[in-house]
């Protein structure tokens, strides 16, 4: 910190106490105290008074405002008494503020209804855009006339500055020119329950009223305009947005609400840059540099117009000229900022928010008629006049101008034109102008007056029955609730007024100048805008875009970055069975189990329904397949039939190789009954057929091998009655029984619990297979347990028999024929199982089809190799030979 800002916060914190002390002690009559103060402190208390406009009434109301903007180099090397010097630099439109003042009070003391009887006057001091000189001069206005050296007083004299004659503190101030020396002036005057009322002060911070409880305004919180430029970015879209702000209450605090209103929005903020008074030149480039080297289009700036001059400079030289800036109120309206010709370049098509503008009838005369002669202590007009016209009025007063030649009369300000007589657009000046008024009508039920709304032309008058005291003042202030003679609602509320802005755009004119025109106006937090008649920078009526990343289209979804804000991401594609039927989606919809996505991931289309049909190729493969097997298996069976009275066809037991070849076709000929869309019948006959044939089948093999068992047991002395009991009528009723016990399984399995046609809506994909749903597994496995029982005992049975002394020994044949049976079955179960859709099926035809072959080939090939290829093989003695 500063020396200069160590100072003046010592200032601060001790101002209030040393005001208190000193008022106390003056109406304590301690004049000995105060004659030793007056002594010391001469130097630094009487300065301000000299800077000043003063005219007497019954009640003083201070003013505070910022008409010079050079402050006074100081000496702090702490060597010499301090001397304050005058400021310099005139501000024209800060003149206007004042006479609105005096325009007010001058209307105010010439009506008969508000204060009727009271004469207002004004104790206006230049605060020289200095917390530290507002400091003073409010210890000035509420103290009355400060202490002064002879020397002060002397110097008045020979100077003719204007100066308070009576010894009357002041009940209200109106001032505060910024939020800074509003929350400075403000907490000083808090001891004193004194009210300040300020035209400009728009920080959020001020409308705490356990802060500041003395503080009212007439310029409205930056929070109505701050959430307005939110509600912009968010109507036009605009989700990447830069911004650069005054490093203060004002610029910090206006970007805290700006984000608050756009952050359930998506809009996001790229960067944020700070602009200091002190750097302004290194921080105006620094943002400069953010500013080009962003992709956002769009730049919110909240700082003060010449803050913003010097980013303008800074845009200029790095030609940055295709950015869409958005502007608070205090840079918006600046006629400066948009006479130059830098500004003209990079910042074409502006849109801001502005203070709404209000028209003051005869302000305008009043303003032009003024005049130095008629007007002898007011030094400030003397000043405007000399530096407007070039010459002295010929009042003697302290002036920078003193060398100038005197002059004729004849200037007039209804040729001038600036700032300060150009009434077409009033903005501060009517807060000024509202602040005095509600002053006034504060006053008005303070003193006891008649109602403002009785009928003139009555003698009437307020009564000073009392001295006014601040904090009474303070409190009919809080409850003032008016109409302006303009026609306007106003009252307080709180500290606040309700936030009325005008939306302004920065439009080129033919002549080449850029016009302020209005497009809309902002009414609380309710936003009415005219799309239409914005200039954009463009220059063209597109709405700029300005977003981190195209939005994503119809069919993906937005994925962030890591760490980068939400308004920058990837488009992803939605996944399978998922879409997104609208730009910009954060996330996909999974489509009802019926319906799937498109290819374009956009919609849900009805999922089509797929089956092993007859036509497709697996379909038509494994058809041939099938009908091979029949067609072999009928073959084998004429072959049979036409020799089955050689020895080779009636040693294995004709009847049980016919009812095999029978059983053997139809196992070849179920496989058919899966293929094909499935239907409530298809689907109990196919499991019914494949369960049957399979166990008549097998049971048939079961039956030989027992019989083969049997043959070579019967043939050991005293065993002969054991084939009695496996004879042809056994044989027969053995595979019935086999074979009952399956219908058996199946009647209630069909009956109970059947397999249906359902879609398998779990495997992902547009086509769903139709296939018969296994509702019950119990009666599915209950077919397949009992045909792998039967399968594995036949295996047992004809491995026991395969060494049985024979030539041709049909039990070798068995057991390589169960062998390939039961591997079949076996690797089935866990393909059938991870096979989607309808391979699942597949799956199941060929295990039948391969199980049914094995069967085929290993139990009758070598038969018919030898009954057609090795006739001489197929006797008697030959399969009797050991």
């Amino acid at each position: 910190m500063s020396l200069l800002s160590q100072l003046v916060t010592l200032w601060i914190c001790s101002a209030p106490s040393l005001l208190l002390a000193w008022l106390v002690g003056r109406q304590l009559g301690l004049r000995v105290g105060i004659q030793m103060a007056e002594t010391l402190n001469c130097s630094r208390w009487g300065i301000p008074s000299k800077k000043g406009f003063f005219q007497e009434g019954d009640v003083i109301i201070g003013g505070l405002f910022n008409i010079h903007y050079v402050p006074p180099t100081r000496d702090y090397r702490f060597t010499q008494q301090p001397d304050n010097k005058p400021c310099t630099g005139l501000q024209s439109l800060p003149m206007q503020y004042i006479y609105a003042m005096m325009f007010a009070l001058e209307e105010i003391n010439n009506s008969s209804t508000l204060l009727p009887g009271v004469k207002l006057g004004h104790h206006i001091h230049d605060s020289c855009s200095l917390p530290a000189w507002a400091l003073q001069a409010a210890l000035s206005l509420v103290g009355g006339d400060m202490p002064s050296c002879n020397s002060a007083a002397k110097y008045e004299e020979e100077k003719g500055i204007g100066a308070s004659k009576g010894d009357q503190p002041v009940p209200l101030i109106i001032g505060g020119c910024n939020s800074v020396t509003a929350q400075i002036v403000s907490r000083l005057l808090v001891p004193l329950s004194l009210p300040l009322v300020s035209y400009t002060a728009s920080t959020p911070s001020l409308s705490d009223k356990q802060q500041f409880p003395n503080f009212f305004r007439t310029m409205a919180s930056d929070v109505y305009q701050a959430r307005a430029i939110a509600q912009l970015a968010i109507k036009f879209k605009w989700t990447w947005v830069g911004a650069v702000v005054a490093n203060n209450d004002y610029g910090l605090m206006a970007l805290k609400v700006f984000q608050e209103g756009i952050q359930r929005a998506g809009v996001c903020l790229a960067f944020v840059e700070t602009l200091q008074r002190e750097n302004i030149v290194s921080d105006a480039r620094r943002a400069a540099l953010a500013i080009q080297a962003s992709t956002a289009k769009v730049i919110l700036i909240v700082a003060w117009y010449t803050d913003v001059m010097e980013l303008f400079l800074q845009l200029d030289k790095l030609n940055v000229t295709d950015r869409q800036f958005l502007a608070s109120e205090a840079w918006s309206t600046s006629s400066d900022l948009r006479q130059s010709t830098f500004s003209h370049k990079v910042a074409s098509g502006v849109l801001g928010v502005a203070i709404r503008s209000s028209t003051l009838p005869g302000f305008d005369t009043y303003i032009r008629n003024l005049n130095p002669l008629l007007r002898p202590n007011d030094h400030f007009l003397k000043e405007f006049w000399e530096k407007e016209f070039g010459c002295s009025p010929g009042i003697a007063t302290a002036s920078p101008f003193a060398s100038l030649p005197p002059c004729n009369g004849t200037e007039s300000l209804w040729a001038v034109n600036n700032l300060f007589t150009d009434t077409s657009q009033l903005r501060v000046t009517y807060n000024v102008y509202l602040a005095v008024y509600a002053a006034a009508h504060a006053l008005h039920s303070l003193l006891f007056c008649p109602d403002v709304n009785s009928s003139p032309g009555h003698n009437i008058t307020c009564s000073f029955t009392n001295q006014i005291k601040p904090i009474e003042l303070m409190e009919q202030l809080s409850k003032v609730n008016v109409t302006t003679p303009q026609g306007e609602a106003f009252n307080f509320q709180g500290a606040d007024i309700t936030g009325k802005y005008d939306l302004v755009n920065w439009q080129s004119s033919p002549e080449g100048q850029v016009q302020l025109v209005l497009i809309g106006l902002v009414n609380g937090f309710d936003l009415h805008l005219n799309e239409s008649a914005i200039q954009w920078s463009t220059g063209s009526s597109q709405v700029p875009v300005s977003i981190c990343s195209e939005a994503c289209p119809s069919g993906t979804r937005m994925a962030t970055r890591k760490g980068e804000p939400i308004c920058c991401f990837d488009c992803i594609p939605c996944a399978d069975g998922e879409i997104s039927n609208t730009t910009g989606s954060t996330q996909c919809v999974h489509c009802p189990s019926e319906f799937w996505s498109n290819v374009e991931r956009t919609a849900c289309i009805p999922r089509q329904l797929d089956f092993l049909s007859f036509n497709e190729t697996l379909g038509i493969t494994l058809t041939a397949v099938a009908v091979s097997g029949v067609t072999v298996t009928i073959a084998v069976f004429v072959v049979f039939l036409y020799y089955r009275q050689t020895p080779m066809v009636r040693a294995n037991n004709s009847e049980l190789s016919f009812l095999l070849l029978l059983s053997l076709k139809l196992c070849f000929l179920c496989s058919l009954v899966f293929i094909g869309r499935p239907s409530a019948w298809s689907c109990r006959f196919q499991q019914a057929a494949f369960g049957i044939s399979f166990v008549l089948c097998v049971s048939c093999l079961q039956v030989k091998t027992i019989v083969v068992l049997a043959a070579f047991r019967s043939a050991r002395p005293g065993a002969e009655a054991l084939m009695r009991w496996f004879g042809p009528g056994q044989q027969r009723g053995s595979v019935c029984f086999f074979t009952s016990i399956q219908i058996i399984i199946c009647i209630f399995w069909l009956s109970l619990n059947p397999p249906v046609p359902q879609p398998d809506l779990e495997i992902p994909g547009l086509q769903v297979t139709l296939k018969c749903a296994m509702t019950s597994v119990m009666g599915f496995s209950l077919v397949l347990g009992y045909i792998g029982l039967l399968g594995c005992t036949s295996l047992l049975l004809a491995f026991l028999a395969r060494k049985l002394p024979d030539n041709f020994n049909e039990a070798k044949l068995i057991t390589f024929s169960m062998l390939i049976f039961c591997a079949v079955w076996v690797a089935f179960v866990p393909a059938y199982v991870s096979s989607p859709g309808k391979y699942a099926v597949a799956v199941e035809i060929f295990a039948i089809l391969a199980s049914s072959y094995g069967l085929l080939v290993c139990i009758f090939a070598p038969k018919c190799f030898i009954i057609l290829l090795r006739p001489e093989k197929n006797t008697k003695k030959h399969l009797m030979a050991r």
